[in-house]
């Protein structure tokens, strides 16, 4: 009777351990907004290969960045099985390009959503410091529909020209993620147009509870960089894409996907994928 409830207990114990430690696979995307002077590479014909692309790799949660309304609809319209949240960072509804957060709609339930602005107003729209235009920082709080377990996920697009406002963008990120999630685990993922020797990029690294996915894993798959502008900078080796959590989040895997369709490629920046236990 004694070795029966000992045994049960153990598989009680390894039954929980594996629910609240069961894996996530998070990505970072930048989609390349719908440009009609992008000959060949056009999102008409993009669209499908993107969708089955973040089929194919699993995502549970996937931050993108510089999707229009109707790139966001047409993935959301190809994979019902994600929805997403985002709002346009020209008037905080559908206009101009999103940070859209994709999430599965069968493993997760939000809980709360928000966007804020990459300037010293960013509770409205607008450019901040030298930036050359808007940008936007979308929000979710989800909650595992299984182990019941909370998390937050911050996605963003730092600007492409303005130094400074690139440098203030994480300065505000790290204030504005301490503000919403307070102690509560947290992922932030993004194109912040800055390697790992940017100011910008060390200042998140070195704030010493958010931490770089990539460099939790032994063996990162790295063997290029994740802007490749449609096969135009394949020389680059520069990783402007990130995926950083804090705790109590691990990264067991981290690659940059290289994926491409008869020698084009799904996006002008490679998808990061990371996969992180609880």
């Amino acid at each position: 009777m004694v070795l029966k409830k000992i045994t049960l207990l153990t598989i009680a114990f390894f039954c929980m351990a594996f629910v609240f430690s069961q894996s996530m696979i998070i990505g970072t995307f930048n989609l390349r907004y719908d440009n009609p002077r992008d000959t060949g590479n056009l999102w008409v014909n993009r669209a499908p290969i993107v969708a089955s692309l973040i089929r194919f790799h699993d995502f549970d949660v996937l931050g993108t960045q510089e999707g229009l309304r109707n790139q966001l609809d047409d993935l959301k319209n190809a994979l019902p099985e994600y929805t997403y949240y985002g709002a346009g960072r020209d008037d905080g509804k559908t206009k101009g390009e999103h940070s859209a957060i994709f999430y599965k709609t069968d493993k997760y339930k939000v809980l709360k959503s928000g966007d804020f602005w990459l300037s010293p107003t960013p509770e409205k729209p607008g450019p901040g410091w030298d930036a050359h235009l808007n940008r936007i920082c979308s929000w979710l709080q989800l909650q595992d529909k299984k182990t019941k377990k909370k998390f937050y996920v911050f996605n963003v697009h730092y600007d492409h020209q303005g130094v400074q406002a690139r440098r203030e963008s994480s300065l505000l990120i790290l204030k504005k993620i301490r503000e919403i999630a307070g102690k509560d685990p947290a992922i932030f993922t993004g194109d912040l147009n800055g390697g790992y020797d940017s100011e910008w990029y060390k200042s998140l690294n070195a704030s010493g509870w958010l931490k770089d996915t990539h460099n939790q894993v032994a063996h990162p798959y790295a063997n290029n960089g994740s802007f490749n502008s449609f096969g135009n900078a394949l020389h680059r080796s520069e990783i402007i894409d990130h995926i950083f959590v804090t705790a109590p989040f691990t990264a067991t895997k981290w690659g940059i996907l290289s994926d491409h369709y008869h020698g084009k490629f799904p996006s002008d920046h490679y998808p990061v994928l990371a996969v992180i236990k609880m």
